[in-house]
C-alpha cells in the first residue's frame, strides 16, 4: 500500500473546545412557561397570548372559546 501524506492549509488553528456544564433545567424553570397551577398527567403546554407566557393545562382550549384547529402541513 501507498502511504498518503495529506497536508491542509500552512497556516496554524486555533483549537476552540467548548463544554456545557451543569443541570439541563426544567421546562417550568424557563421564564416563558407558568405551571404554578400545578401539574396532573396528560398536561400539556398551551400559549396564552393575555401573558404571553406557556401554561399547563389538560384543556387544549381553554376558557368559552372553544375552536381547534390543527395544520399538520403538507409532505
Amino acid at each position: 500500500m501507498a502511504d498518503i501524506k495529506v497536508r491542509v492549509g500552512s497556516r496554524n488553528a486555533k483549537k476552540v473546545i467548548s463544554t456545557i456544564s451543569g443541570s439541563g433545567g426544567t421546562l417550568g424553570g424557563l421564564s416563558d412557561v407558568d405551571i404554578s397551577g400545578g401539574l396532573q398527567d396528560g398536561m400539556v403546554l398551551v400559549f396564552n397570548a393575555a401573558t404571553s407566557k406557556f401554561e399547563a393545562t389538560s384543556e387544549l382550549t381553554p376558557g368559552a372559546t372553544q375552536n381547534l384547529n390543527i395544520n399538520g402541513g403538507s409532505f
